[in-house]
């Protein structure tokens, strides 16, 4: 089983000037420690569900580019883009940047995006859920076509490309791997049948995994995709991964078994205390599962 850390709190310790740090040492102690992916939040402010919005936040892949300077094998994305942040074919670019100078080693992670008070507070649209999974296959569709050897045009109802020139190219090959967040069962999913590496699902036990799987066994179908060229991933979200280890072990044990290869954990505590332990006392075991 891989394990990725997904870093979405800068706010312990509490000094703005210990951030860049902070998280410079988290990364490096996670890749010298086996993690295999390093991932960050799209968001502005921090969520309303786990804390104030205005705790600090950084932009991600201005973070994601900084990280790659420090680090030199794991994979690094978004935890997921939010669709409405970026326009399809400058998230193409991004992307690629952060490929080229990482050495090959970007994912795109993406979704549909969902906290409207960060896009009121700083002026991003907000449209209707239909729409912006409309914008999702879109740019999903656009950032293929700059992935691929064709230039030309593109013409979709919400994004209109005269060119989709893309030099220099992503060093991944054949591309960066794309990774849809989210269970959505009717769009989120199919999404991921038709034009996904991987999905990333919310570990919140493992029959609601199951399910999920199910369903997104059954839009493979559909799509004549390939079910088991799709790489399953999971955010660990049930108990704390350091204080109850057995129980969570014992969920990513079920999840293997259900071909989930890569699990992403979110630190507890300071990121750099919770790292030093999730490495000396978990990743082994976790390493072992699969």
């Amino acid at each position: 089983m891989k394990v990725g850390l997904h870093y979405w709190n800068y706010s312990t310790p509490a000094d703005p000037a210990t951030i860049a740090p902070t998280l410079a040492h988290t990364a490096y102690l996670a890749e010298q420690g086996g993690v295999s992916s390093f991932t960050v939040m799209d968001h502005f402010f921090q969520m309303e569900q786990v804390a104030s919005a205005a705790e600090p936040m950084l932009e991600g892949y201005t973070t994601l580019g900084y990280v790659a300077v420090k680090t030199a094998q794991m994979t690094l994305g978004l935890l997921v883009t939010g669709v409405m942040y970026r326009y399809p074919g400058l998230l193409a670019k991004l992307v690629t940047t952060l490929d080229v100078l990482s050495g090959g080693r970007a994912r795109l992670g993406i979704g549909a995006s969902w906290y409207e008070r960060e896009q009121r507070g700083l002026g991003v649209p907000v449209v209707p859920v239909a729409e912006r999974f409309e914008r999702l296959e879109e740019t999903l569709q656009i950032c293929l076509q700059m992935w691929s050897d064709d230039n030309g045009p593109f013409n979709g109802r919400h994004y209109q490309l005269t060119e989709t020139l893309c030099v220099p190219p992503p060093l991944s090959r054949p591309r960066p791997p794309i990774l849809i967040g989210g269970g959505g069962e009717k769009r989120t999913l199919r999404l991921v049948a038709r034009y996904a590496d991987a999905c990333n699902l919310f570990g919140s036990s493992p029959a609601d995994v199951r399910h999920k799987l199910d369903v997104l066994r059954a839009h493979c179908t559909t799509e004549s995709r390939d079910y088991e060229t799709i790489q399953k991933t999971v955010v660990l979200s049930g108990p704390p991964v350091l204080t109850e280890t057995d129980a969570v072990l014992a969920d990513v044990e079920q999840y293997a078994a259900l071909g989930v290869t890569e699990v992403q954990v979110m630190p507890d505590r300071h990121p750099v205390d919770f790292t030093e332990q999730l490495i000396q006392r978990v990743l082994p075991r976790l390493a072992s599962i699969g």
